[in-house]
C-alpha cells in the first residue's frame, strides 16, 4: 500500500498507510502520549478486525436481498441453462425453497470481513521486516495468506451452501441439519471439504490482488476528484471487477464439485476435464450466468469497502482529536 501517496505520510485519505504503521520498533519507540508502540500496533489491529466484520455485517443487507440473483446464478452453473430456464426452475420449486441456503452465505459474510481485512493487517505487520518482499508488493503477499485462511475457515460453509442450493438433494436432505449429519458421517474431503484446492486457489489469488490493487486503485480515483467515499466504492467495485472475471471459472468448478453429495470425481483436474466437455468446450458456455454474478460481487465488494474505509477515517480522525 506504500509508494501510492500523493501526500506525505498517508494514503490521501487521512490515514497513514498500514505498512507505516508498522515499521516501529516495538521495544524502544514511544507512541503519542507515552503509549507504547507495540500496544497501539495492537489496537490498530484489533480495529482492523472490528472495521471488516462491521462493515461485512451492513453490507449482508445486499447478500440478503440478491441471494435469489445467486441461486440463479448457481443453477445456471450447475446446469448450464439460460437465465429464463433457471428462474423458471425456482417458479416452480415454489417462494418457500428460494431462500433455502442463505444461512451459510449470510454467516459468511459476517465472518469473512472480520477474518479477511483482520487478518490482512496482521500479516502485512508480520511480514513487514521480510526486507526481500518490495513494500509495493506487501499487500499482495499478505492476501495470498489470508486466501488460504480464509479456504480453511470457510469452505466447510460454502459446501454446505452448494449442496443445500442443488434441488437434486431437496429429497435426500431436505434440512440443514440433515446435511450436517451427512457431512459428519464422511470423511473431510468427501464431506466438509470438498473442492478444497480449487477454492483456496481462487481465494488466495483473488485476496491477493484485491488487497494489492486496493489502495493504488484509491489514490488513483482519489486524485481524479473522487471524494474518499466514492474512491474507495468505486475501488471495491473495479477489484472485484478485475477479480471475478478470470477466476469465474474456477467458482463454477467449486460450485460443481461441492453440489454433488454422492458420485462424481473428486479430483479438480478430473472435474474441470468433465466441466469443460459438458460446456461443450465453450468459453461462452463456461461463463454462463458470469454477468450477474460480476455485477452483485461489484455491488457487494464497493459497499464493504466504503464502509471499512469509512470507519477507519473515523477511527484515525478520533485517535488525533485525542
Amino acid at each position: 500500500m506504500c509508494g501510492y501517496s500523493s501526500r506525505t505520510g498517508n494514503n490521501g485519505f487521512g490515514v497513514p498507510h498500514s505498512e507505516g504503521r508498522r515499521k516501529m520498533n516495538s521495544r524502544h519507540e514511544v507512541c503519542k502520549d507515552e503509549v507504547p508502540c507495540a500496544t497501539q500496533d495492537h489496537i490498530a489491529r484489533f480495529h482492523s478486525y472490528m472495521h471488516g466484520g462491521t462493515s461485512s455485517l451492513l453490507s449482508t443487507v445486499t447478500t440478503l436481498v440478491t441471494f435469489p440473483v445467486y441461486k440463479t446464478v448457481f443453477r445456471q452453473q450447475i446446469h448450464s441453462t439460460l437465465v429464463r430456464e433457471a428462474i423458471a426452475q425456482l417458479y416452480r420449486e415454489g417462494p418457500w425453497k428460494l431462500y433455502r441456503g442463505v444461512v451459510p452465505p449470510l454467516l459468511v459474510k459476517t465472518l469473512q470481513g472480520t477474518l479477511l481485512f483482520g487478518l490482512q493487517d496482521t500479516f502485512m505487520h508480520q511480514l513487514s521486516d521480510v526486507h526481500f518482499i518490495p513494500p509495493l508488493l506487501l499487500p499482495a503477499f499478505a492476501g495470498l495468506g489470508v486466501g488460504m485462511v480464509e479456504a480453511l475457515v470457510f469452505t466447510p460453509f460454502e459446501r454446505v451452501q452448494n449442496v443445500m442450493q442443488n434441488s437434486s438433494n431437496d429429497c435426500n436432505l431436505p434440512t440443514l441439519r440433515s446435511v450436517l449429519s451427512r457431512f459428519r458421517s464422511e470423511s473431510l474431503s468427501s464431506g466438509f471439504y470438498r473442492g478444497l484446492m480449487p477454492t483456496m486457489i481462487r481465494n488466495a489469488i483473488g485476496s491477493s490482488l484485491y488487497f494489492g490493487l486496493k489502495d493504488p486503485v484509491q489514490s488513483m480515483l482519489w486524485q481524479q476528484g473522487l471524494s474518499p467515499g466514492a474512491s474507495s466504492f468505486m475501488s471495491g467495485v473495479l477489484n472485484s471487477m478485475i477479480i471475478s472475471l478470470p477466476l469465474y471459472p474456477l467458482s463454477v468448478l467449486v460450485a460443481n464439485i461441492q453440489a454433488q453429495v454422492v458420485g462424481g470425481p473428486r479430483g479438480a483436474w478430473q472435474s474441470g476435464v468433465m466441466l469443460w466437455n459438458s460446456r461443450q468446450h465453450s468459453v461462452a458456455l463456461l461463463y454462463r450466468g458470469g454477468s450477474l454474478v460480476i455485477f452483485r460481487s461489484c455491488l457487494t465488494w464497493g459497499i464493504t469497502t466504503a464502509i471499512y474505509d469509512s470507519l477507519e477515517r473515523h477511527t484515525f480522525k478520533a485517535n488525533n482529536s485525542k
